[in-house]
């Protein structure tokens, strides 16, 4: 199961990218791999949860010459749910027609490389899958062809080859101080390394992962990629590839480098602060959905750094829960902000309350999360920051929903979308509602994977 999860998007997308997209039968084709994808990697979930962690070696071949695949709690987590946020987009341009022959494809590559990164246990592995994760991505930020879309495209490749580029760097700086690069082998040979040497590897992979999310002051190419793409993009790489810079951090800071996260842990909780508060007033001041969305994306990322500097269980399952919480809103919201009608509002109004962490939404569990790991941090200036935040969250967004959905008849309003693409955003609410509803699963899943962490590190 763990070979086929990986193998599967990857074979039938160098098959279909030479086929045109733009007829139905191929998007829905790829639509039905990735629900084929997603349920290999829930079965696969399940039987992580009940028998733990599985290892194989892909081809047979010996440990350190072939491709290590590891399914832990943490990796099938961010796994499943990219996978989710793909098919949603990958049915949402299904449903109204795909613009170019290339885009199905291409999304069924993007999740193949996004499965492998999850699923590997070797950093330069993980460097290669990210690779093409990334390759696929710069080519998706193209789709509409237009000149904004362009201009996102250009943004977003250039910034992302030199977060690339520092990431490479530090894997090679991995393999010069450990002479390793198996993640479990580098956890434990990194604390005879010098803590000078150790340091500087570790804020490398840090730049590189913050680069990725958008983290405050690496946000600068975001609101013009965010804002520039066509929604289902938008909910493509703020809902999947965005998990890169969120596993990354957890997998690698609280999984590898533990010592070098702990030094720099009031670094990250003032950076992860400084996010939160900057992407919440300028997502204030914009009166346009993509662009608020855009800007709350760097706020909302950092809730899952404070929670990482935070540490510990509480610290990085709240991190992790807030990572799935925070990629279903984004996909939620992208996705629903160009749609028009009466059933798009009341799935606009859940995303919203879920952002802004108002119960019964998922967003409320997160938040409750977040408190959790102010508390278990003893400090009073967190849980102030966390009900500023959540209250900025609350008036931007229903200042765009009140633009968008209260005033009557806006000019250039465009008629009602078509009622299956309503119908796929309603149902994306009734996931965040279920959730927020019934959290225990998640509340496992986020807890089972912080404790793995643990478990991986301390042994």
């Amino acid at each position: 199961m763990l070979s086929t999860a990986l193998v599967l998007p990857w074979a039938w997308g160098a098959l279909l990218v030479a086929f045109d997209g733009r007829r139905p039968v191929i998007a829905w084709l790829a639509v039905a791999t990735l629900a084929a994808n997603l349920a290999m990697l829930v079965v696969l979930t399940v039987d992580v949860l009940r028998n733990g962690s599985q290892q194989i070696v892909t081809g047979g071949w010996p440990a350190g010459v072939g491709i290590v695949l590891r399914a832990d709690t943490l990796g099938v987590t961010f796994a499943l749910l990219s996978v989710l946020v793909l098919l949603a987009a990958a049915a949402a341009e299904a449903i109204i027609g795909v613009r170019e022959r290339t885009l199905p494809g291409l999304v069924l590559l993007l999740a193949g490389g996004l499965t492998g990164l999850f699923l590997t246990a070797d950093v330069f592995n993980f460097y290669v899958f990210f690779e093409l994760a990334m390759t696929a991505s710069y080519a998706l930020t193209t789709y509409g062809g237009q000149r904004r879309q362009l201009r996102a495209a250009l943004v977003f490749t250039a910034v992302n080859l030199l977060g690339s580029f520092i990431f490479l760097l530090s894997v090679a700086g991995t393999y010069r101080v450990t002479g390793t690069l198996a993640m479990a082998d580098v956890a434990e040979r990194i604390v005879d390394v010098s803590a000078n040497a150790a340091m500087l590897v570790a804020v490398g992979f840090f730049i590189a992962f913050s680069v990725k999310l958008g983290l405050f002051p690496f946000h600068f190419w975001l609101p013009t990629v965010y804002a520039g793409t066509r929604p289902a993009v938008a909910a493509i790489l703020s809902g999947a590839v965005a998990n890169i810079g969120a596993y990354g951090l957890l997998r690698f800071g609280a999984g590898i480098f533990p010592d070098e996260l702990r030094r720099g842990a009031t670094v990250l909780v003032l950076l992860g602060a400084a996010s939160i508060i900057y992407g919440a007033v300028l997502a204030v001041s914009r009166g346009d959905a993509a662009e608020m969305l855009a800007y709350s994306a760097i706020g909302q990322v950092g809730y899952v750094l404070v929670a990482v500097g935070v540490g510990g269980p509480v610290g990085l399952a709240a991190a992790v829960l807030y990572s799935v919480v925070n990629s279903l809103n984004k996909t939620l919201l992208f996705l629903a902000s160009g749609l028009r009608g009466a059933l798009v509002a009341g799935t606009f109004a859940v995303g919203a309350l879920s952002v802004a962490g108002v119960p019964p939404a998922a967003g409320f569990v997160g938040k409750l999360e977040m408190f959790r790991t102010a508390i278990a941090a003893g400090s009073p200036a967190l849980v102030l920051l966390l009900v500023i935040g959540s209250a900025l969250s609350l008036v931007y967004l229903f200042q765009v929903y009140q633009h968008r959905f209260w005033h009557t008849a806006p000019s250039g309003a465009g008629p009602i979308s078509p009622l299956p693409l309503r119908a796929l955003t309603a149902g994306l609410a009734l996931l965040v509602l279920a959730v927020g509803l019934w959290p225990e699963p998640l509340l496992t899943l986020s807890g089972s994977a912080a404790q793995a962490l643990l478990t991986r590190r301390s042994g």
